[in-house]
């Protein structure tokens, strides 16, 4: 299980790097669009901003969410119950944890 905390560490890791790193870009959108006069249907940049805002914003909700999921992966790995699928009880391929090592369930059963 050493090997599995390790690479679920290492992407928590990345994941919470790719975070900080989108919610300063968020700030950075949130700030250029300050003292604008919010009307972005007729601003040509102001649309641009407005998609960028939203698309690094839901960005940030799915890496938030991946985070947790990490999370409760590590935990899995440590109490020992990491690797086995919550629906039916069987092991979960070792391909499968390497690619998306919060996953939950087998194959079967995604």
């Amino acid at each position: 299980m050493t090997d599995a905390v390790e690479r679920i560490a290492g992407r928590l890791t990345r994941v919470e790097d790719l975070l900080a790193a989108l919610r300063r870009d968020h700030a950075d959108l949130v700030s250029a669009a300050e003292g604008d006069n919010g009307d972005d249907e007729h601003d040509p940049e102001g649309a641009t901003l407005a998609w960028e805002r939203e698309h690094t914003a839901a960005l940030i909700a799915r890496s938030e969410a991946e985070r947790e999921a990490l999370r409760s992966a590590l935990g899995r790995a440590r109490d020992g119950s990491y690797g086995r699928c919550e629906r039916c009880g069987s092991a979960i391929p070792t391909e499968r944890l390497e690619v998306r090592p919060s996953a939950t369930t087998c194959v079967a059963c995604a």
